[in-house]
């Protein structure tokens, strides 16, 4: 498909929205299908772009099979080592090569062929996973080998992250980009319910079919890569192949564009700021005697697929700078709240409210993302946001963690959602650069 079929297969697909969305007899109370679907989520891009379904496909499935080893690992190396500290040492081994890789990663998707890119990236993760598999079958035992094959493949998530992000808006519509970030977020949002669900069930038999069921639904993200057409870059550039100038040239442009800058500067203060899940296990003892801790997990991911489910709405809003700061703002009270309630089923609740304003905020703050930036700088921004995305809750850890030591758990865990909300808008009142930005049609 060509780029100029793809946006006239948008302008088609957008005046039939505005079709089936017609106004019904505003007398009946009845739920209509064409009022239901100006409600739910839109599937329009998994009906019109074959390539985008089958990278849907390909992450869902992959994305859920992380999640198995994402419980996994931690678990054999607490029966490796019976040490908290050497499971905290993953979250480091982790944490630092994605963090230089995502911005590297980034600078390379804007100067080769995203779709090689994204095969070589997606190849050595699974090759990484294959080689968790084959350490648990043979019973190796050594938990440097387990840091280092984390730290590998975390560094190959972060150069597929980018990448996998900057292709969305080169196969599918720039009116269809929103709807696609609903569904990617809502079906991973998913997935991270129903991985850890899975693999504690699985674990009772051994890691090694936790990372077996991963390497076997990563083959559909392979497939899906090996399927794309060829992505290179739009314009000619004189940028060399992922230079350090180049990763730097990403950082001053968003250095100076404000509406991008504050996009991140809002997820960073959401997440830092309000991010409540450290504190879940010593609330589930001493609020809710022990119990509850699945659901505390679970909760913020649940209101997160409900508003996905229910999210036809999104890409009809123009002013999404106003919309993701108030997502933001409702993220932070909502955890606020939750801080302060002393029955478990109203915490989740609160915390799902939560999860629902912050998969709004995301979708908002990936689709200015991938419409506002040009082409040939879109790989170095999604470099930046994946290092936001992967650290900003690390971070939020940290700051939950640590607060809650002098000053208890409530305070650590309401005032963090009232300083989120609270600095938000200050933010957007100072730089009212985001709160003025509006999406063109």
């Amino acid at each position: 498909m060509t780029d100029s079929e793809a946006a006239g297969l948008g302008a088609t697909t957008t005046e039939a929205a505005q079709l089936v969305g017609a106004a019904p007899d505003q007398r009946s109370t009845v739920v209509t299908p064409a009022r239901w679907r100006r409600i739910a989520i839109d599937v329009r891009p998994l009906r019109h772009y074959p390539a985008y379904r089958r990278i849907f496909i390909g992450n869902v499935t992959s994305f859920f099979g992380s999640q198995l080893t994402a419980v996994a690992v931690p678990v054999q190396m607490y029966g490796m080592t019976h040490s908290t500290l050497w499971v905290g040492y993953l979250g480091l081994a982790g944490l630092v090569p994605l963090l230089v890789f995502a911005l590297w990663g980034g600078a390379l998707a804007d100067v080769l062929d995203r779709r090689r890119l994204l095969l070589v990236s997606s190849s050595l993760m699974w090759a990484m996973t294959l080689a968790l598999l084959l350490q648990a079958l043979l019973g190796v035992g050594n938990p440097l080998l387990l840091l280092g094959l984390v730290a590998v493949q975390s560094a190959a998530v972060a150069v597929a992250m980018p990448t996998g992000s900057a292709i969305i808006p080169r196969i599918v519509a720039r009116d269809e980009v929103p709807q696609a970030n609903t569904l990617n977020y809502t079906a991973s949002t998913a997935a991270s319910v129903a991985g850890p669900l899975v693999a504690a069930v699985l674990l009772q038999y051994g890691v090694a079919y936790a990372y077996a069921v991963d390497a076997l639904t990563f083959t559909l993200a392979l497939w899906a890569a090996l399927r794309l057409p060829a992505l290179p870059p739009r314009e000619s550039t004189d940028l060399g192949a992922g230079r350090l100038s180049d990763v730097v040239f990403g950082l001053r442009y968003l250095a100076t564009t404000p509406v991008l800058l504050l996009s991140f500067a809002v997820d960073i203060i959401a997440m830092v700021l309000a991010q409540p899940r450290a504190l879940f296990p010593a609330i589930s003892a001493q609020r809710f005697h022990g119990g509850g801790i699945g659901w505390l997990y679970a909760s913020i991911a649940l209101g997160s697929v409900v508003a996905g489910l229910t999210s036809g709405w999104i890409a009809r809003v123009r002013r999404q700078g106003v919309a993701l700061i108030v997502a933001v703002v409702a993220w932070g009270l909502a955890v606020a709240a939750a801080g302060l309630a002393q029955r478990l089923w109203l915490c989740v609740l609160l915390l799902a409210v939560g999860g629902a304003a912050d998969l709004v905020s995301a979708i908002y703050r990936q689709t200015i993302l991938q419409t506002y930036a040009p082409d040939h700088l879109r790989g170095r921004l999604q470099g930046v946001f994946t290092a936001v995305v992967a650290g900003g809750p690390r971070l939020g850890d940290l700051r939950a963690g640590g607060t809650a030591v002098p000053f208890g758990l409530t305070a650590a865990w309401v005032g963090g959602g009232v300083a989120c909300a609270v600095l938000a808008v200050l933010v957007a009142v100072a730089f009212p650069a985001l709160a003025r930005y509006t999406t063109t049609r």
